[in-house]
């Protein structure tokens, strides 16, 4: 039996059942086109319940680190050699607006590393996932599953840059200092990660202070396992598990020719 093979079935069935219940919630949530960034909705703790009392019950010793404050979690420890690492959804703003911009991401940390990783683009019945040494795979639908990988772009002039939203009529310095082809905007680090790993884009930069591990986990193991590399915006690995499980570095994921030329060419790009 491959590696984490019982593990991704059941991500994958929790990340299903979760998409059941939001794509019902979504289609009767009234949106909120001014939707503010710390957003939470019913919909996240009922998304998140569904999948941590899935995954407990499969995994009972296994430990669990999530997003929302819910039961489930109040009763289960945070921190241990196996940890479930969960966003609900990832995304709110996309969900709350209703423009189909969020995903459900489910990791899974054995010993600090990523063996296990779901983004589970809920609106688009898209599943993309990982398993450490299994490679990246696609499933849309009742399709099958297809193979994943990063592009081959080795010119930063003639790549693609995916990044959040930007506001109107500032600067964008990262955009200025990658000077690429095309920007692709879009809310969820997942759904953005997934992009890489399938090629869909080149690179994926996050120029945040302030995030958490379940905004990245099951996405980061996409992109490696397609081919690509992920690490803070400096070209620092990143670390899990760290105290609040805060991240404060920024994210660059992209191909493994154009992550040192991001590295370089973003030096003089400040987080915030």
């Amino acid at each position: 039996m491959k590696p984490y093979l019982v593990e991704l079935e059941a991500a994958m069935k929790a990340a299903r059942m979760a998409s059941e219940y939001l794509r019902g919630a979504y289609e009767e949530f009234q949106a909120i086109p001014d939707a503010p960034v710390s957003i939470s909705t019913e919909a996240d703790r009922q998304s998140q319940e569904i999948i941590l009392q899935f995954l407990s019950g499969q995994f009972p010793l296994d430990r669990l680190c999530a997003e929302e404050n819910t039961p489930t979690l109040q009763h289960t420890p945070t921190t241990g050699d196996r940890v479930w690492v969960v966003d609900p959804i990832d995304g709110t703003r996309g969900f709350v607006m209703k423009n189909g911009e969020f995903s459900v991401m489910i990791g899974l940390m054995d010993c600090g590393k990523i063996v296990v990783g779901v983004v589970a683009e809920s609106a688009l019945d898209r599943f993309t996932f990982a398993t450490a040494g299994g490679g990246c795979w696609v499933k849309t639908g009742d399709g099958e599953p297809q193979p994943c990988r990063v592009t081959s772009v080795a010119v930063l002039a003639d790549s693609t840059l995916i990044q959040s939203h930007a506001k109107p009529g500032r600067s964008n310095p990262p955009v200025e200092a990658v000077q690429p082809r095309r920007v692709m905007e879009t809310y969820s680090a997942g759904v953005k990660l997934a992009m890489v790993a399938r090629g869909d884009g080149d690179l994926y930069v996050n120029t945040y202070a302030k995030f958490a591990d379940w905004d990245i986990c099951a996405g980061h193991l996409l992109v490696t396992e397609a081919g690509g590399t992920v690490t803070e915006f400096n070209g620092t690995p990143l670390k899990y598990g760290q105290p609040k499980f805060a991240q404060n570095g920024g994210l660059l994921a992209a191909n493994a020719v154009l992550h040192p030329l991001a590295i370089k060419a973003l030096r003089s790009v400040s987080l915030g």
